[in-house]
């Protein structure tokens, strides 16, 4: 791994005198557009013929980093990973079911968490998280899981499946070089996820081994709540209203001393807060959020100047909280999260951690509510 700093600062010495956004101002060799304005409120001065900095660059004061991780490099791009569900290849079994079908495999990769800090990580198909799988209940799955890596890995899916398929050494752990195929039903519909179970566990899951996987419920099995599921099924008329986004809570050990020293949703910090997240007034929202960050016991989910409807795991079509702003999940917890800003004014609305040293490590980001475009 490339050392970022010539020493190495626990997370809490980066919290002292606002460390972190001035060490990744040194390091980073890139631009600086957009410095975070101080804690006063007011704006950083620009330099003659620059513009001023934008508004959610100001956000949380200074508590943000500075300069631009390099998502080509990376071979992935957060914002595109909210919505890029991957939905595998669809043919048909002797007995009329469908069968879909996914190509996973494992990649040791050095990959970009915040501005010229460098993480050794363990993906599935070069990214972290994995891609974000996505079935119809009650189809036949099939993964085709090769490993890649220069460890042992499995894929093990929270669902419903085989001894042999639960994706633990002895079910499905393959060595490097190595493939194994996955086949189980898609069920329950929900928000699941799969992680590699490999031991040391921790060690997996912290070097990026994870995903989401979503069962959309198939409608003719729901008759009393049809138009939900039909809402909630990739594809249909009732789905498109919505504007659907994929999240996964992480967090980073950069000197692997047990204690995380990045936060993010999606891997880079404070990305959404520096590309905040466009949305359409009038159209609701609905975030598949999972959580699997490492070394802390819990991460949580706070929406600013809204609230929400939260089904726990996504295996109920009614909400299992109603209308709250803050929701708390341990490792491994998921659920589905649906609101609208229709009654609000277009502009900022920030989300984050409510850990406020979450936050100022990497995890914020922002809502930028706009009216349709035409």
């Amino acid at each position: 791994m490339r050392r970022w700093l010539p020493i190495d600062f626990g997370r809490r010495t980066f919290l002292g005198g606002g460390l972190l956004t001035a060490a990744a101002a040194v390091v980073s060799g890139r631009s600086a557009s957009g410095q975070p304005a101080g804690h006063d409120g007011h704006g950083a001065a620009s330099a003659p013929g620059e513009a001023p900095p934008s508004p959610h660059r100001q956000a949380h004061g200074a508590m943000i980093t500075v300069g631009d991780v390099d998502d080509v490099r990376n071979g992935f791009d957060p914002t595109a990973m909210l919505t890029d569900w991957y939905t595998g290849e669809v043919s048909t079994l002797p007995d009329g079911r469908r069968l879909r079908t996914f190509e996973v495999y494992v990649e040791d990769k050095e990959i970009e968490i915040a501005p010229g800090v460098m993480f050794p990580a363990w993906t599935y198909n070069g990214r972290v998280p994995g891609p974000a799988l996505r079935a119809v209940e009650d189809e036949k799955l099939r993964i085709v899981f090769k490993n890649y890596g220069s460890h042992p890995h499995t894929m093990h899916f929270h669902g419903i499946h085989a001894a042999r398929m639960d994706g633990i050494p002895g079910a499905g752990q393959i060595d490097p070089g190595e493939e194994f195929v996955y086949e189980f039903d898609a069920r329950p519909f929900g928000c699941h996820l799969y992680h590699c179970h490999a031991l040391p566990l921790a060690r997996h899951i912290h070097k990026g081994m994870y995903g989401l996987f979503i069962i959309d419920p198939d409608p003719t099995r729901h008759p009393d709540l049809a138009d939900v599921a039909r809402s909630r099924l990739l594809g249909t008329p009732e789905n498109a209203v919505w504007q659907e986004m994929a999240m996964v809570m992480n967090a980073f050990d950069t000197t692997f001393d047990g204690e995380n020293e990045f936060y993010a949703v999606n891997t880079v910090a404070h990305c959404y807060a520096k590309k905040p997240i466009r949305v359409e007034r009038q159209r609701p929202v609905r975030i598949y959020l999972a959580n699997l960050t490492e070394f802390d016991p819990i991460n949580s989910f706070h929406l600013h100047a809204n609230f929400f409807d939260y089904y726990n795991q996504g295996t109920t079509l009614t909400p299992t909280l109603k209308t709250v702003d803050l929701i708390v999940q341990c490792q491994a917890e998921r659920g589905i999260l649906e609101f609208t800003f229709a009654d609000h004014e277009p502009g900022l609305y920030m989300f984050h951690a409510h850990q406020s040293e979450f936050t100022e490590l990497g995890w914020m980001g922002m809502f930028d509510v706009v009216e349709a475009v035409s």
